[in-house]
């Protein structure tokens, strides 16, 4: 396996492991001190720090962190040396919405299992849906795959790219038994995107990004339709009894573990619908709520709840059918929570769809009898890119030499407290995103648009440029009200002509002073870096909507509808190729600045 590299000496690489030089490293665990802690006071005594303290212009690297001492006891002999993998990935779940993360709203569960294995406190995921997705199961960053743009829709003749290589398909040569619960989201127009041909020996969920819990309708547009609810290739009529989704998909996790030899590894993806809008939940979830007068965040801490006994459940049938003692429990969120719809990511900046921390930075964690530190607290760098290198390595796997990965192996970071293999993160380059209207390449130091859409994260340092999206500080007393209160908010206005940021991470997590002036240097050479990765990106993947996508003309079933006879038929041209070959053509509307054409956030009555 390649991680991906650029020719030439790159910009702020890693120094090897010594003994920490100035007080940046000294920062660093101040700073990450606070952030676990979420009390406002520790964000308004932390959040003004000396900035230029320990900042240099020149490159530097990072501290090493000495290795955990303490290990927990071997697991038992198992039949099988490979490790069952459970990956268990939550939809728009908030920074904040945990308990061990100063949540009001009660998760028992996660905080036990978060506990006792290692919680992942420097962890970045993709801002929306079909992202985060796409690079958990391939190892790679959107502009690598063609996905850089928005997310995959119902309607669109697109799907993750059929020539990589995908998690389930590596698994699977090893002899993994894969099985995937939940929402896909990576395409479906052909029979050959579906989860059963990228590498699952079973599917059993939902297509789409969203849709009803009860009925697993949705509806894209007016006259848009379907059913959405799956198993394996076809629609699973038999199974529409009203079951909450989120109960329906541990049931039938639960059945698959009955059924299974534990002796023979396992690969179980659980990609749940929860929290994701519409907001609904089981009545009884709402008992400890009543007292959250806004109500889209009652309905969601009540859908949290319901999904921290799922995974209860899960952990429970793992025990009682003989997987526990030789699996490895990885939880993550997808994306950062929508305010709008209940959640919450404070003290960070931002939500969902946005680049700033608050879109990115997730709740994560693991959770093994195999770890050799448990109990403990993981601050290096993690990407969702890493768990494609790592799980294949565990499971005794083997990736190409050529095969050129952004994912990083990052099991002895995690389970013995070694330094990450990873300096940096790609967020992602847009290029056909709403352009920032004062963004330039002279604004970049004709080294880089500006206007462009883009994030990236080197060591200590991180750069915006473009438009990054809905950049407010969504405190907790914004949810007093019966709807989010935009009075409470921490908003801010930036100067004319602002389209680049530089913010020290480490130092300020909560983004709150703009360091861009003050260090053009930095700046110029996290704007190369961009360069260069550009440099490796294909084409972004964003067709035009296909009308044979209609329910209507498929049983009323979302699903496949890519004839072979189409094949003859000449393929018209490509939106976003169009948009990137033909810059100066006349200027199409475009969504309100700061928004993502994300998954839909439809704020449906729940039940309570």
């Amino acid at each position: 396996m390649a991680p991906r590299g650029f020719a030439g000496p790159p910009p702020l690489q890693p120094q090897p492991p010594s003994p920490p030089a100035s007080g940046i490293w000294q920062g660093k665990m101040l700073a990450m001190g606070a952030l676990t802690g979420f009390s406002v006071l520790s964000l308004l005594t932390y959040g003004y720090l000396s900035w230029g303290h320990g900042l240099e212009e020149e490159e530097e690297g990072t501290a090493a962190r000495a290795p955990q001492a303490r290990e927990g006891p071997e697991p038992r002999s198992s039949a099988t040396s490979q490790p069952h993998i459970v990956f268990i990935l939550a939809d728009d779940q908030g920074f904040r919405d945990v308990g061990y993360h100063g949540s009001e709203i009660k998760t028992p569960t996660l905080d036990k299992l978060a506990a006792q294995g290692v919680k992942l406190e420097n962890y970045y995921v993709q801002p929306i849906c079909t992202p985060s997705r796409s690079q958990f199961i391939t190892g790679k960053y959107q502009i690598h795959t063609g996905l850089q743009h928005s997310i995959i829709r119902p309607t669109q003749p697109n799907c993750l790219p059929l020539d990589n290589a995908t998690l389930p398909q590596k698994l699977k040569e090893v002899g993994y038994s894969t099985h995937m619960v939940g929402k896909w989201h990576l395409g479906f127009y052909r029979k050959e995107c579906m989860p059963t041909k990228r590498g699952f020996d079973t599917f059993f969920g939902s297509l789409l990004g969203s849709g009803d819990y009860y009925t697993h309708y949705k509806c894209d547009s007016p006259g848009m339709c379907g059913y959405d609810l799956y198993e394996n290739d076809n629609a699973a009529w038999d199974h529409d009894n009203g079951i909450y989704s989120t109960q329906m998909y541990t049931q039938k996790v639960q059945q698959i573990l009955a059924s299974h030899n534990p002796r023979k590894p396992i690969f179980l993806y659980i990609a749940y619908q929860a929290v994701h809008s519409p907001l609904q939940a089981p009545g009884k979830y709402f008992e400890h709520y009543r007292s959250i007068i806004n109500i889209n965040r009652r309905r969601y801490a009540a859908m949290l709840s319901c999904l921290d006994e799922a995974i209860n459940n899960v952990t429970l049938a793992l025990k009682r059918y003989g997987f526990y003692d030789n699996s490895i429990i990885i939880y993550s969120s997808d994306n950062g929570g929508q305010p709008m719809a209940g959640g919450s990511n404070w003290p960070l900046r931002g939500s969902k769809g946005t680049y700033w921390e608050g879109g990115i930075r997730a709740v994560g964690f693991v959770h093994s009898p195999l770890l050799k530190n448990k109990g403990t607290i993981c601050k290096e760098l993690v990407h969702i890119t890493d768990w494609y290198p790592t799980l294949i390595t565990l499971a005794e796997g083997w990736i190409d030499e050529n095969t050129q990965l952004d994912g990083y192996d990052i099991w002895e970071t995690i389970s013995e407290g070694r330094r990450s293999p990873r300096v940096d993160i790609l967020h992602n380059i847009d290029p056909i995103y709403t352009k920032a209207k004062n963004g330039s390449l002279a604004a970049g130091f004709g080294i880089w648009n500006t206007a462009i859409q883009s994030a990236i994260r080197v060591q200590h340092w991180k750069l915006l440029t473009g438009n990054p999206g809905y950049s407010d500080w969504v405190p907790p007393q914004s949810f007093s009200n019966a709807g989010p209160n935009r009075w409470h908010n921490e908003r801010i206005s930036w100067s004319a002509g602002k389209s680049v940021w530089l913010f020290n991470i480490t130092a300020d997590p909560y983004e709150r002073v703009d360091l861009s002036n003050k260090y053009p240097g930095i700046v110029k050479k996290l704007l190369r870096r961009l360069s260069q990765f550009n440099k490796t990106a294909v084409p972004v993947r964003y067709p035009p909507k296909d009308p044979r996508s209609n329910p209507r003309l498929n049983g009323g079933v979302w699903g496949p509808w890519y004839k072979e006879d189409d094949k003859k038929r000449k393929p018209g041209k490509n939106k976003a190729e169009k948009k990137q070959k033909k810059p100066k053509t006349k200027k199409k509307k475009h969504r309100k600045k700061g928004q993502f054409p994300n998954c839909q956030i439809d704020l449906a009555r729940g039940k309570s």
